[in-house]
């Protein structure tokens, strides 16, 4: 993981703050080790293993009794349980499909945890990374989606993505904010000084 510095987090504020100055939206930046500790999978993998590895081979070989396989089968168990925690490891378990949706779930709470949903003119933009997950999303409110159609964040997002893959997390911010900066000077430009969310970036804890 590559969770920011505090000079990282100070820049991501700076960048937001530079970009409130010229928009009436209200940018808000969410950071997450991970998603979901994904502690079920682990055991599900681990047994579902441990059932059909130590089985198998004794069905071809006929090594073990009825006794000793079901003494093999919960030694396999806890040994994979303990393996398939390493994190390197867990993560690679998970289909691609479940852990973005368990980022994408975190995305939409945490849009209404930090009160986006709240701003004056409905003018709230998250930016949301789990970096375990390799996920990036904007979510904006009505506000802003009525002037701009969620594929002008498509492009941002992918260049974003691929920055987290690389390691890049900080850059990555920096680089989503001032895109998004662009596009919401010129359509959503600022009417008069506000600032009803705190800029700084938000890093939730791990666990």
């Amino acid at each position: 993981m590559t969770l920011l510095s505090k000079s990282d987090q100070e820049a991501v504020a700076a960048a937001i703050n530079e970009v409130e100055r010229h928009t009436d939206a209200e940018l808000v930046t969410v950071l997450a080790a991970q998603s979901d500790n994904y502690s079920y999978t682990p055991l599900l993998w681990a047994g579902i293993l441990a059932l059909l590895l130590p089985g198998t081979a004794n069905y071809f070989g006929s090594w073990f009794g009825a006794d000793v396989l079901l003494l093999v089968q919960w030694g396999t168990f806890i040994l994979l349980s303990l393996l398939f925690r390493v994190p390197g490891i867990n993560t690679r378990l998970i289909p691609r499909q479940v852990r973005y949706w368990r980022a994408s779930n975190l995305a939409r709470r945490q849009f209404l945890e930090q009160n986006l949903h709240h701003t004056a003119g409905a003018t709230g933009m998250l930016i949301f990374v789990s970096e375990a997950e390799r996920y990036v999303e904007i979510l904006v409110d009505q506000g802003i989606a009525d002037i701009l159609d969620n594929a002008v964040w498509e492009d941002i997002v992918a260049d974003f993505t691929a920055k987290v893959r690389q390691g890049q997390t900080r850059q990555g911010f920096l680089d989503c904010i001032a895109a998004c900066g662009k596009l919401l000077k010129e359509h959503v430009p600022a009417t008069h000084e506000r600032n009803e969310l705190p800029n700084h970036l938000v890093i939730l804890p791990t666990g």
